[in-house]
């Protein structure tokens, strides 16, 4: 089960391409559930996606407008 402060950070990751001040803890606990992925680009800078499962979490808990892209 998520913690609302997850909860909150997989929404942020959702809306934005690179979320500040998220709680290292809760962004562990989302990759180690496989709801988000990190892609470390040539920048330095490292660019966090929903996994499929991330979007159906959204979905689940009534984020109806949540789209995986597929």
């Amino acid at each position: 089960m998520l913690s609302p402060h997850e909860i909150a950070a997989l929404m942020l990751i959702g809306t934005t391409r690179y979320p500040d001040d998220l709680d290292r803890d809760d962004l562990h606990a989302l990759y180690e559930r496989q709801l988000v992925s990190l892609e470390k680009l040539g920048s330095g800078h490292a660019h966090l996606h929903l996994t499929a499962r991330g979007y159906s979490i959204l979905r689940s808990i009534g984020k109806r407008h949540w789209d995986s892209g597929s």
